[in-house]
C-alpha cells in the first residue's frame, strides 16, 4: 500500500501520469531522505516543505528496492529483482509511479548513463548531477566553445560539463600566471602551462567524460562564450555574427560580473549595437574601448564574484540550449557589482545604425 505524505506547507502534485517506458531508469537521488516511521513504514522524502511518500508496509527489501534506484537498470530490470526478492512487481509499479508523481525519482535514458559504464570512480563522481540531466537531451548534443579560459571561463567550462554538456572546447593561446587561480578552475600549480590544456584538466575533474576535443574546422557550435574582460570588442565578434553563432559574454570587468548580452544574430540585439549605444551616451567611447582591448587585462574579479558571475552566466546557457524560454541576457546585460552582488539589468535595445538585422522590439523564445 502506498500513501501521499506531505508536510503543512507542501503542495501535492497530480498523482495522474502518463504510461512510463519500461526501457527508462528510475532514479531516486542518493541524498533522498529514507526516514523509518515505526517497524513498519518508510517515509520517502518530504523534508524542508518538499513533498513526500509514506510507504507502507515496508521492510529491508523495499528500504533496498528505493536504496537501488541509481538510474543504472531499467524500470523493467528493477521489477524482475523485485520480484525475486517476494515483491509484487505490481505494486513496485504502483510505488514508482507514485514516486514520480511526488516529483521524488525521475527518468533517464540510455545516453544519461555513458558514465556508469566507465568504472566506479567516473559513475560515483557524476551520480549527484544524473538525476539532474532528465529531458535534457539537447545538453548531451551541444558544443559549447569557451573563449578565454580565465578567471570565469575556466570554473564556467566546468560548470556546464558538470551539467550535462557534451562537449566544450576551451580556447586559449595564453600561458597561465598564478593569479588565474579560482575555486573550481585554474590552479596555483598550473602556472606556466597552456591555459587551454590547464583548463581542459579543470574540466575533467569536475566532469570526466565530456568531450574537451576541439571543433572541426568546418563544424559550428551551438554557442560561443565570450569570456575575455572586453572580448566584446574582439575581431573575433564579427565572425561570429556573420557566422550567424549565438554568443554570450561572461567575465568580470575591473571588479563588476557582466553577463550578456546574449547575441542570437539577426534576431536579437548584437554587441556593436551595445557599442553605439556606449558611443551615444559618450562621444570618447571608441577611443577608450581602443584602449582597453589594445592589451589582455591581469586577472581581476574577487572569488565570490567570479563564481557568482559563473553560476549567473551557466544558467543563461542551459537556458539557452534547454529551449525552457527567453534568457533574460536577450537584449540585456546581468551586472553584478560589489559589495552586494544584487544583479542589475542593463537593456541594450537594437541600435537603429547598427544594421545587423534584428527587429527593433518583442523577445525571443529560443526553443530549439
Amino acid at each position: 500500500m502506498v500513501g501521499l505524505w506531505t508536510t503543512p506547507a507542501a503542495v501535492p502534485r497530480s498523482c495522474d501520469a502518463a504510461p512510463v517506458s519500461d526501457t527508462v531508469h528510475p532514479v531516486l537521488p542518493a541524498a533522498t531522505p529514507l526516514l523509518a516511521d515505526g517497524d513498519t513504514a518508510v517515509q520517502v522524502g518530504g523534508v524542508d516543505s518538499t513533498d513526500g511518500m509514506l510507504v507502507t508496509p515496508a521492510d529491508g527489501r523495499v528500504t533496498a528496492l528505493l536504496r537501488g534506484l541509481d538510474g543504472s537498470r531499467a524500470q523493467r530490470t528493477v521489477l524482475a529483482d523485485a520480484a525475486r526478492e517476494g515483491l509484487d512487481p505490481a505494486t513496485v509499479t504502483g510505488l514508482l509511479d507514485g514516486l514520480r508523481a511526488a516529483g521524488l525519482v525521475v527518468d533517464l535514458d540510455a545516453a544519461d548513463l555513458l558514465a556508469a559504464d566507465s568504472g566506479p570512480a567516473a559513475a560515483e563522481r557524476t551520480a549527484a548531477e544524473r538525476h539532474a540531466l532528465a529531458d535534457r537531451p539537447a545538453r548531451r548534443r551541444a558544443a559549447v566553445v569557451v573563449e578565454g579560459a580565465t578567471r570565469v571561463g575556466t570554473p564556467l567550462a566546468a560548470v556546464l560539463a558538470a551539467s550535462g554538456v557534451g562537449r566544450v572546447d576551451i580556447r586559449d593561446t595564453g600561458l597561465a600566471s598564478a593569479g588565474d587561480a579560482v575555486v573550481g578552475g585554474l590552479t596555483a600549480a598550473d602556472e606556466g602551462r597552456p591555459r587551454s590544456l590547464a583548463a581542459a584538466d579543470a574540466v575533467r575533474r569536475a566532469s570526466p567524460l565530456t568531450d574537451l576535443r576541439p571543433l572541426p574546422v568546418e563544424a559550428s557550435p551551438d554557442l560561443v562564450v565570450l569570456a575575455r574582460a572586453w572580448a566584446a570588442s574582439d575581431p573575433l565578434v564579427a565572425g561570429l555574427h556573420r557566422s550567424g553563432v549565438p554568443h554570450l559574454v561572461a567575465a568580470v570587468r575591473g571588479e563588476t560580473g557582466v553577463v550578456g548580452p546574449l547575441v542570437l544574430p539577426g534576431r536579437t540585439s548584437c554587441l556593436r549595437c551595445a557599442d553605439l549605444h556606449r558611443r551615444d551616451a559618450d562621444p570618447r567611447w571608441p577611443r577608450l574601448a581602443a584602449q582597453l582591448t589594445a592589451h589582455e587585462p591581469p586577472p581581476s574579479g574577487a572569488t565570490v564574484t567570479c563564481l557568482l558571475t559563473v553560476v549567473t552566466a551557466a544558467l543563461q546557457v542551459l537556458a539557452y540550449l534547454d529551449g525552457s524560454g527567453a534568457p533574460a541576457t536577450l537584449d540585456a546585460t546581468v551586472e553584478l557589482r560589489p559589495p552586494d552582488l544584487l544583479p542589475r539589468i542593463r537593456r541594450w535595445p537594437v541600435h537603429p545604425a547598427c544594421g545587423c538585422g534584428a527587429a527593433p522590439a518583442g523577445r525571443v523564445r529560443t526553443g530549439q
